[in-house]
């Protein structure tokens, strides 16, 4: 059956009460069932059953401004209901509000057989159309200027696990991403996931928490975003988060959470048509009063370093199980049997592998990246001897960048073909900063902060929490002072401004032009250094873009800029020396919403 409706999101005029939201019951072993709410032949649900436990609900119409077709409107493990009635487990908000304007939103949910034979769902039969082999269920949105997103839903007969597809063809621009929210009833899921899950348990200063759960908190103290405690709260001071769930791409692969015999889980598939790389971070996880939400991002607004990509289909499985750990990745070899558009089996994938990296530091990661405008894929190298192998990409010319911890220090270029693999002969490095001799460097030039103040909880905490150590800090004395210690991996204008690093020169280290190199991996409000030595001062560097916020929501990845003051021989002394970092901007701000940068390094090298 295939249902459409066209309106806009203010046209929504049903109230949700209007939807019978009976709990769906298995109407037969692995099938399809159409049922109409209060025998409206306007209101048609789609009840699945998948044969393993698991038995859900599609909309098939708009019910209200929280709800729209193509959710999930009830999802029922082992007779458990856990979709909240009120809110869409949805695309974004909702399938008819990802393109701004009017535009065409279509529902199909069909019975596919492993040989391709497709049987739609009837009303005929008392609605039950029995499938063998799998079942798919299409949404479309159709934007005014021709784009089109397609969702799927998609289930391989006796598991428990919901299969889900992506595939676009423009970005939706109502609210700029693309994501897919699972809102569970928190008295049925009421926990976060395990420690080495995104978004997992947390332990600083004896006490263990989710980072983005919200229960007990007070108010937002930035935006609507980020939450506190009251005063009389044991937590008081302390900061919680939804942003405060991520972490980087390269090291997760599912997040979830747990209840009463029960775990809900996302695991994704590559990002292969996300944008960020590998080390990108966004929320994936919120835990509130009443729902516990589980978030797939495709592409997210925050801290966008490349454009978004499109025409890729992302995958990911929604899976339901005892409250054990995801131990594997769901099995997806049968994908190419249910006709999803975008779908590249392996055999059309190539992949590419590199003899090794050599003029490394020891004991610092390295991580080659290849990103083209079609799709992006990242593989760790050997920390022995450098090799690393990608797998599993779409054919294409990329873009290769080898990173040091995350600051790119090689590039190149690869061209893969379909189930073919490029060979690489070793790579040498020389493109890395910290191999310049230095009269002195504070921090590793690393593209990370996390050497410096604060640089272990810049991700699960707000900067004014008050479990981080203080940002303010007196003259960083070379030779006595270490980073951990004595240098904030943050500054900003309005809070902790005229930051300042005290050196000796000897006798001749004074005789020539010396070069100040300060390092960030991010920058908020057009931030940028200005720097001040004895009574020189530098001139104000071109002010980088605008972006969206990234130091308070947890993220201190941007764009790696090196900034260099050439300071006159003149201007230096024998003995004691003192530099001086301000920030500038034409932005205003207050506080930790102030210009602001992340450090990655700093270091005076020869000029020449």
């Amino acid at each position: 059956m295939h249902t459409t409706c066209l309106r806009a999101r203010g046209a929504r005029w049903l109230a949700a009460g209007l939807l019978a939201a009976a709990t769906p019951v298995a109407m037969a072993a692995f099938s399809i069932t159409t049922v109409h709410d209060n025998n409206n032949a306007a209101r048609p649900q789609y009840i699945i059953d998948t044969d393993g436990g698991l038995v859900f609900k599609v909309r098939g119409w708009d019910a209200s401004s929280t709800t729209a077709i193509g959710d999930l409107s009830s999802i029922v493990y082992k007779g458990v209901e856990y979709a909240d009635p009120s809110r869409g487990t949805q695309l974004n908000s909702g399938a008819d509000w990802l393109y701004n304007g009017v535009g065409a939103v279509g529902l199909k949910v069909e019975a596919v057989s492993a040989n391709g034979t497709v049987t739609p769902a009837a009303t005929t039969n008392g609605g039950v159309v029995n499938a063998s082999d799998y079942i798919r269920v299409t949404l479309t949105s159709d934007s005014l200027k021709g784009g089109r997103l397609t969702h799927y839903y998609v289930v391989k007969r006796g598991e428990s696990n919901i299969h889900m597809g992506t595939h676009f063809t423009e970005q939706p621009d109502v609210h700029g991403l693309v994501r897919f929210i699972a809102r569970i009833r928190v008295d049925r899921l009421p926990n976060g996931g395990p420690a080495q899950a995104a978004g997992g348990l947390l332990t600083y200063g004896g006490e263990s928490f989710w980072a983005e759960d919200l229960r007990g908190t007070s108010g937002a103290i930035e935006a609507s975003d980020v939450f506190g405690f009251a005063s009389t709260d044991p937590r008081a001071g302390q900061s919680r988060s939804k942003h405060y769930a991520n972490r980087r791409l390269k090291d997760w692969e599912f997040v979830g959470g747990t209840g009463p015999g029960v775990g809900i889980w996302f695991w994704r598939d590559n990002h292969e048509g996300g944008s960020g790389g590998p080390f990108y971070r966004s929320l994936l996880q919120q835990i509130t009063s009443t729902n516990n939400e589980l978030t797939y991002i495709v592409n997210y607004g925050e801290a966008q370093t490349e454009p978004y990509r499109m025409g890729v289909l992302n995958t990911y499985t929604m899976i339901f199980n005892d409250g054990s750990t995801p131990a594997a990745r769901p099995d997806t070899s049968w994908y190419g049997q249910v006709g999803m558009v975008g779908y590249v089996p392996p055999v059309g994938r190539g992949s590419v592998t590199g003899a090794g990296l050599s003029n490394r530091i020891a004991g610092l990661p390295y991580t080659v990246g290849f990103a083209n405008a079609q799709a992006q894929y990242w593989a760790d190298a050997d920390p022995v001897d450098g090799r690393f192998k990608a797998t599993g990409m779409l054919p294409g010319t990329y873009a290769m960048t080898v990173y040091k911890g995350e600051l790119p220090v090689q590039t190149g270029s690869v061209v893969v073909t379909a189930n073919a693999d490029y060979t690489m002969n070793p790579i040498a490095i020389t493109a890395d900063p910290e191999t310049k001799p230095a009269l002195w460097r504070i921090g590793h030039w690393d593209g990370t902060p996390l050497e410096f103040i604060n640089g272990d909880k810049l991700t699960f905490m707000h900067p004014s929490d008050v479990r981080m150590a203080s940002w303010k800090v007196g003259p960083y004395i070379v030779g006595q002072s270490t980073p951990a210690l004595h240098w904030p991996a943050y500054q900003w204008q309005n809070h902790n401004n005229g930051l300042q690093v005290r050196f000796v020169l000897k006798r001749g280290q004074n005789t020539a032009p010396l070069r100040l190199r300060l390092g960030v991996t991010a920058d908020f409000n057009s931030a940028r250094p200005v720097v001040t030595v004895n009574s020189w001062s530098s001139g104000i560097p071109p002010a980088p873009p605008k972006v969206s916020r990234n130091l308070t929501v947890g993220t201190y990845r941007g764009f790696n800029r090196t900034y260099n003051f050439d300071i006159p021989a003149s201007q230096l002394v024998v003995g004691t020396n003192t530099l001086t970092i301000n920030i500038a901007s034409g932005t205003g701000g207050s506080n930790f919403l102030s210009p602001g940068l992340s450090f990655d390094a700093i270091d005076l090298v020869p000029a020449n």
